[in-house]
């Protein structure tokens, strides 16, 4: 049975579509974008301060979902430069320093709202 996950503690989603569905075990994340779910506001700075907020978003969704960020099992990163890519990982590695998901980083033309990153998960709880 499909279920939408839905919290406050991350963005509301801008468009057509929901945080996360859970089909089973199985949670899919949509891509996160560093939007501060209280202000709606985008996070101002460099990569880092982009990865962290997209990193705490994904971490709301998924324990809303009932699990924890070592209940991620794919992630894909999304970069408008590939030149930031080891920022990003020093960051992401403290989210993810137990369990280290799957992983795909790619270099995209443009992001919305002209972002830095967006991130995608997948999640098993």
């Amino acid at each position: 049975m499909k279920e939408i996950i839905f919290t406050e503690k991350a963005p509301k989603p801008i468009g057509p579509y929901s945080q996360a569905i859970k089909i089973g075990n199985f949670l899919f994340i949509s891509g996160q974008i560093p939007v501060d779910p209280e202000s709606g506001k985008l996070v101002e700075g460099g990569i880092r301060a982009q990865t962290h907020q997209v990193l705490k978003n994904i971490k709301a969704i998924v324990e809303a979902a009932g699990g924890t960020l070592n209940n991620v099992v794919k992630v894909t990163v999304y970069l408008d430069d590939m030149d930031d890519f080891a920022e990003m990982n020093e960051v992401y590695s403290q989210y993810f320093s137990e369990s280290k998901p799957a992983r795909a980083a790619i270099e995209v033309s443009r992001l919305p709202k002209n972002v830095k990153i967006e991130i995608e998960a997948i999640a098993y709880i």
